[in-house]
Protein backbone atom coordinates (compact mmCIF):
# COMPACT_ATOMS: atom_id res chain seq x y z
CA UNK A 1 0.00 0.00 0.00
CA UNK A 2 1.25 3.09 -0.37
CA UNK A 3 -1.27 5.60 1.35
CA UNK A 4 -1.90 5.68 5.22
CA UNK A 5 -3.81 7.62 7.61
CA UNK A 6 -2.99 9.64 10.27
CA UNK A 7 -4.26 7.37 12.68
CA UNK A 8 -1.86 4.43 10.86
CA UNK A 9 0.97 6.64 11.98
CA UNK A 10 0.05 7.44 14.95
CA UNK A 11 -0.93 3.11 15.99
CA UNK A 12 2.38 2.37 14.16
CA UNK A 13 4.46 5.26 15.89
CA UNK A 14 3.21 5.69 19.16
CA UNK A 15 3.16 9.23 18.74
CA UNK A 16 -0.25 10.65 19.03
CA UNK A 17 -2.08 12.42 16.06
CA UNK A 18 -2.34 15.99 17.69
CA UNK A 19 1.29 15.51 17.80
CA UNK A 20 1.53 14.60 14.40
CA UNK A 21 -0.51 17.61 13.23
CA UNK A 22 1.97 19.83 15.28
CA UNK A 23 5.01 18.14 13.76
CA UNK A 24 3.08 19.53 10.42
CA UNK A 25 2.80 22.31 10.56
CA UNK A 26 6.60 23.24 12.91
CA UNK A 27 8.88 21.07 10.95
CA UNK A 28 9.70 19.85 7.18
CA UNK A 29 10.02 15.93 7.32
CA UNK A 30 6.10 14.93 7.37
CA UNK A 31 4.22 16.72 4.05
CA UNK A 32 1.03 14.43 4.10
CA UNK A 33 -0.91 14.73 0.42
CA UNK A 34 -4.88 15.28 0.77
CA UNK A 35 -7.73 13.48 -0.68
CA UNK A 36 -10.20 15.82 -2.28
CA UNK A 37 -12.25 15.78 1.20
CA UNK A 38 -9.13 17.13 2.29
CA UNK A 39 -8.16 14.40 4.35
CA UNK A 40 -4.34 13.97 4.77
CA UNK A 41 -2.96 10.41 3.64
CA UNK A 42 0.74 9.14 3.85
CA UNK A 43 3.14 7.80 1.52
CA UNK A 44 5.43 4.63 2.58
CA UNK A 45 7.94 6.63 2.76
CA UNK A 46 6.63 8.72 5.08
CA UNK A 47 5.70 6.37 7.23
CA UNK A 48 9.23 4.99 7.12
CA UNK A 49 9.92 8.88 8.51
CA UNK A 50 7.68 9.03 11.26
CA UNK A 51 8.95 5.27 12.39
CA UNK A 52 12.33 6.39 12.43
CA UNK A 53 11.73 9.93 13.81
CA UNK A 54 9.89 8.77 17.05
CA UNK A 55 12.34 6.23 17.38
CA UNK A 56 15.02 8.99 18.26
CA UNK A 57 12.59 11.07 19.75
CA UNK A 58 11.82 8.65 22.35
CA UNK A 59 15.37 7.95 23.07
CA UNK A 60 16.51 11.62 23.96
CA UNK A 61 16.83 13.03 20.46
CA UNK A 62 14.87 16.73 20.18
CA UNK A 63 12.53 17.09 17.38
CA UNK A 64 14.15 20.56 15.86
CA UNK A 65 17.60 18.94 16.36
CA UNK A 66 15.70 15.49 14.42
CA UNK A 67 14.30 18.17 11.84
CA UNK A 68 18.28 19.52 10.43
CA UNK A 69 19.66 15.86 10.16
CA UNK A 70 20.01 14.35 6.79
CA UNK A 71 18.12 10.68 6.08
CA UNK A 72 21.24 9.69 6.05
CA UNK A 73 21.95 11.13 9.61
CA UNK A 74 18.99 9.71 11.28
CA UNK A 75 19.55 6.25 10.16
CA UNK A 76 23.43 6.27 11.69
CA UNK A 77 21.83 8.09 15.11
CA UNK A 78 19.47 5.03 14.97
CA UNK A 79 22.33 2.66 15.00
CA UNK A 80 23.90 4.29 17.58
CA UNK A 81 21.45 3.94 19.89
CA UNK A 82 22.82 1.38 22.91
CA UNK A 83 19.63 0.69 25.13
CA UNK A 84 18.71 -2.75 24.15
CA UNK A 85 14.71 -2.15 23.99
CA UNK A 86 15.37 0.76 21.18
CA UNK A 87 17.90 -1.82 19.04
CA UNK A 88 14.75 -4.21 19.71
CA UNK A 89 12.28 -1.48 18.41
CA UNK A 90 14.46 -0.53 15.88
CA UNK A 91 14.36 -4.10 14.46
CA UNK A 92 10.52 -4.35 14.60
CA UNK A 93 10.87 -0.98 12.56
CA UNK A 94 13.68 -2.42 10.25
CA UNK A 95 10.75 -5.57 9.56
CA UNK A 96 8.08 -2.71 9.12
CA UNK A 97 10.06 -1.24 6.36
CA UNK A 98 11.23 -4.29 4.80
CA UNK A 99 7.61 -5.43 4.39
CA UNK A 100 6.26 -2.15 2.43
CA UNK A 101 9.11 -2.07 0.18
CA UNK A 102 8.70 -5.92 -0.12
CA UNK A 103 11.85 -6.72 0.63
CA UNK A 104 11.51 -10.25 1.47
CA UNK A 105 14.87 -11.98 1.39
CA UNK A 106 16.25 -8.91 3.37
CA UNK A 107 13.29 -9.16 5.78
CA UNK A 108 14.03 -13.21 6.37
CA UNK A 109 17.45 -12.14 6.48
CA UNK A 110 17.27 -9.96 9.88
CA UNK A 111 15.05 -12.58 11.21
CA UNK A 112 17.33 -15.10 11.23
CA UNK A 113 19.94 -12.71 12.31
CA UNK A 114 18.44 -12.31 15.71
CA UNK A 115 17.35 -15.54 16.34
CA UNK A 116 21.51 -16.78 15.53
CA UNK A 117 22.26 -13.89 17.83
CA UNK A 118 19.55 -14.48 20.85
CA UNK A 119 17.78 -17.69 20.18
CA UNK A 120 14.30 -18.30 18.86
CA UNK A 121 12.21 -17.35 21.97
CA UNK A 122 13.85 -14.20 22.27
CA UNK A 123 12.92 -13.40 19.25
CA UNK A 124 9.50 -14.41 19.22
CA UNK A 125 8.93 -12.00 22.21
CA UNK A 126 11.12 -9.64 21.77
CA UNK A 127 10.64 -8.91 17.84
CA UNK A 128 8.32 -11.38 16.70
CA UNK A 129 5.19 -10.44 18.65
CA UNK A 130 5.62 -6.97 18.79
CA UNK A 131 5.73 -6.57 15.42
CA UNK A 132 2.50 -8.59 14.19
CA UNK A 133 1.06 -6.15 17.10
CA UNK A 134 2.03 -3.35 15.08
CA UNK A 135 0.78 -5.11 12.01
CA UNK A 136 -2.15 -6.73 13.29
CA UNK A 137 -3.17 -3.04 13.17
CA UNK A 138 -3.03 -2.82 9.31
CA UNK A 139 -4.62 -5.82 8.67
CA UNK A 140 -7.75 -4.39 10.50
CA UNK A 141 -7.69 -1.11 9.07
CA UNK A 142 -7.05 -2.92 5.29
CA UNK A 143 -3.85 -0.94 4.66
CA UNK A 144 -1.70 -3.35 3.56
CA UNK A 145 -1.32 -5.38 0.26
CA UNK A 146 -2.12 -9.25 0.85
CA UNK A 147 0.88 -9.59 -1.26
CA UNK A 148 3.02 -7.78 1.84
CA UNK A 149 0.64 -9.93 4.41
CA UNK A 150 0.91 -13.27 3.02
CA UNK A 151 4.86 -12.72 1.95
CA UNK A 152 5.42 -12.21 5.54
CA UNK A 153 3.07 -14.04 7.16
CA UNK A 154 4.83 -17.22 5.32
CA UNK A 155 8.25 -16.58 6.81
CA UNK A 156 7.18 -15.79 10.06
CA UNK A 157 4.75 -18.81 10.08
CA UNK A 158 8.04 -21.05 9.34
CA UNK A 159 9.75 -19.47 12.09
CA UNK A 160 7.29 -20.29 14.71
CA UNK A 161 6.69 -23.60 13.58
CA UNK A 162 10.47 -24.25 13.69
CA UNK A 163 10.49 -23.25 17.11
CA UNK A 164 7.34 -25.36 18.23
CA UNK A 165 9.06 -28.58 16.68
CA UNK A 166 12.39 -27.63 18.67
CA UNK A 167 11.18 -27.27 21.88
CA UNK A 168 12.34 -29.60 24.41
CA UNK A 169 10.66 -27.82 27.86
CA UNK A 170 12.49 -29.43 31.35
CA UNK A 171 8.69 -28.58 32.73
CA UNK A 172 5.94 -30.31 33.40
CA UNK A 173 1.92 -28.96 33.85
CA UNK A 174 -1.51 -30.68 34.44
CA UNK A 175 -3.16 -28.54 32.04
CA UNK A 176 -4.39 -28.70 28.83
CA UNK A 177 -5.25 -25.79 25.85
CA UNK A 178 -7.46 -26.30 23.44
CA UNK A 179 -6.40 -23.69 21.19
CA UNK A 180 -8.44 -22.24 17.90
CA UNK A 181 -9.55 -19.79 15.57
CA UNK A 182 -13.35 -19.03 14.98
CA UNK A 183 -14.63 -19.52 11.01
CA UNK A 184 -13.81 -16.31 9.36
CA UNK A 185 -10.61 -15.59 10.88
CA UNK A 186 -7.14 -16.44 9.32
CA UNK A 187 -4.36 -14.66 10.98
CA UNK A 188 -3.11 -18.00 12.72
CA UNK A 189 0.83 -16.20 14.09
CA UNK A 190 -0.58 -14.87 16.92
CA UNK A 191 -1.87 -18.15 18.31
CA UNK A 192 0.58 -19.74 16.73
CA UNK A 193 3.00 -17.80 19.20
CA UNK A 194 1.04 -18.69 22.29
CA UNK A 195 1.20 -22.39 21.43
CA UNK A 196 5.19 -22.05 21.61
CA UNK A 197 4.87 -20.05 24.91
CA UNK A 198 2.62 -23.15 26.56
CA UNK A 199 4.69 -25.48 24.68
CA UNK A 200 8.40 -23.93 26.59
CA UNK A 201 6.02 -23.89 29.95
CA UNK A 202 5.54 -27.58 29.76
CA UNK A 203 1.74 -27.62 29.03
CA UNK A 204 -0.35 -29.71 26.67
CA UNK A 205 -1.56 -27.91 24.02
CA UNK A 206 -4.13 -29.43 21.64
CA UNK A 207 -3.86 -27.41 18.68
CA UNK A 208 -6.73 -27.17 15.92
CA UNK A 209 -5.70 -23.59 14.20
CA UNK A 210 -7.61 -21.20 11.91
CA UNK A 211 -11.01 -20.94 10.72
CA UNK A 212 -12.50 -23.88 12.83
CA UNK A 213 -16.62 -24.44 13.10
CA UNK A 214 -17.49 -24.38 16.58
CA UNK A 215 -19.20 -27.54 16.23
CA UNK A 216 -15.77 -28.93 15.74
CA UNK A 217 -14.28 -27.37 19.01
CA UNK A 218 -17.23 -28.48 20.79
CA UNK A 219 -16.55 -32.53 19.90
CA UNK A 220 -12.54 -32.28 20.77
CA UNK A 221 -13.72 -30.27 23.72
CA UNK A 222 -16.52 -33.16 24.63
CA UNK A 223 -13.63 -35.73 23.90
CA UNK A 224 -10.26 -34.25 25.10
CA UNK A 225 -11.71 -32.29 28.50
CA UNK A 226 -9.25 -29.49 28.05
CA UNK A 227 -8.97 -27.39 30.98
CA UNK A 228 -9.12 -23.95 28.79
CA UNK A 229 -10.22 -22.59 25.19
CA UNK A 230 -7.60 -19.67 23.92
CA UNK A 231 -8.25 -17.55 20.90
CA UNK A 232 -5.89 -15.25 19.46
CA UNK A 233 -8.18 -12.72 17.32
CA UNK A 234 -6.70 -9.94 14.86
CA UNK A 235 -9.51 -9.60 12.33
CA UNK A 236 -12.11 -11.61 11.23
CA UNK A 237 -14.43 -11.89 7.84
CA UNK A 238 -16.97 -9.11 7.39
CA UNK A 239 -19.75 -11.49 8.44
CA UNK A 240 -18.13 -12.19 11.88
CA UNK A 241 -20.40 -10.75 15.10
CA UNK A 242 -17.67 -10.30 17.96
CA UNK A 243 -20.91 -10.24 20.15
CA UNK A 244 -22.76 -13.23 19.01
CA UNK A 245 -19.47 -15.59 19.24
CA UNK A 246 -18.96 -14.41 22.64
CA UNK A 247 -22.83 -15.27 23.69
CA UNK A 248 -22.09 -18.73 21.67
CA UNK A 249 -19.42 -19.98 23.13
CA UNK A 250 -20.58 -19.36 26.58
CA UNK A 251 -23.84 -21.11 26.35
CA UNK A 252 -22.27 -23.84 24.51
CA UNK A 253 -18.65 -24.41 26.92
CA UNK A 254 -20.20 -23.41 30.02
CA UNK A 255 -17.74 -23.81 32.79
CA UNK A 256 -15.18 -23.98 30.35
CA UNK A 257 -12.87 -20.63 30.78
CA UNK A 258 -12.74 -19.23 27.17
CA UNK A 259 -9.59 -16.70 26.85
CA UNK A 260 -9.68 -14.30 24.22
CA UNK A 261 -6.12 -12.24 23.59
CA UNK A 262 -5.61 -10.11 20.43
CA UNK A 263 -6.99 -6.84 18.48
CA UNK A 264 -10.18 -7.26 18.74
CA UNK A 265 -10.75 -7.52 22.56
CA UNK A 266 -9.31 -3.95 22.66
CA UNK A 267 -12.52 -2.91 20.26
CA UNK A 268 -15.01 -4.43 22.24
CA UNK A 269 -16.29 -2.41 24.86
CA UNK A 270 -19.34 -4.18 25.76
CA UNK A 271 -19.42 -5.80 29.69
CA UNK A 272 -18.06 -9.87 29.24
CA UNK A 273 -19.54 -12.63 31.16
CA UNK A 274 -18.09 -15.77 32.48
CA UNK A 275 -16.45 -17.94 31.31
CA UNK A 276 -14.85 -15.74 29.00
CA UNK A 277 -11.61 -13.77 29.77
CA UNK A 278 -10.16 -11.04 27.67
CA UNK A 279 -6.25 -10.73 28.19
CA UNK A 280 -5.70 -7.16 26.03
CA UNK A 281 -1.72 -7.08 26.00
CA UNK A 282 1.05 -8.98 25.97
CA UNK A 283 1.69 -8.62 29.98
CA UNK A 284 -1.48 -9.87 30.40
CA UNK A 285 -1.14 -13.00 28.11
CA UNK A 286 2.13 -13.75 29.92
CA UNK A 287 0.51 -13.55 33.12
CA UNK A 288 -2.23 -15.87 32.13
CA UNK A 289 0.69 -18.36 31.10
CA UNK A 290 2.53 -17.75 34.49
CA UNK A 291 -0.51 -18.83 36.49
CA UNK A 292 -0.73 -22.52 34.80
Amino acid sequence: MDSFTIKDLSNLSGIKAHTLRIWEQRYNFLKPNRTFTNIRYYSNDELKTILNIALLNKYGFKISHIDKMSEQEVKEKILLLNQSQAKQERIVNELIQKMIDLEIESFEETLNLHIASKGIERTITNIIFPYLEKIGILWLTNHINPAQEHLVTNIIRQKLISGIENIHSPLTSNKKILLFLPEGEYHELGLLFMYYILKTRGIYVLYLGANVPLKDVEYLVNYKKPDYLYCHLTTVGQNFNFEKFINTIGIKFKGLPVVISGLLTNTYEKKIQDPVIFKRSFSEMMEFVATL
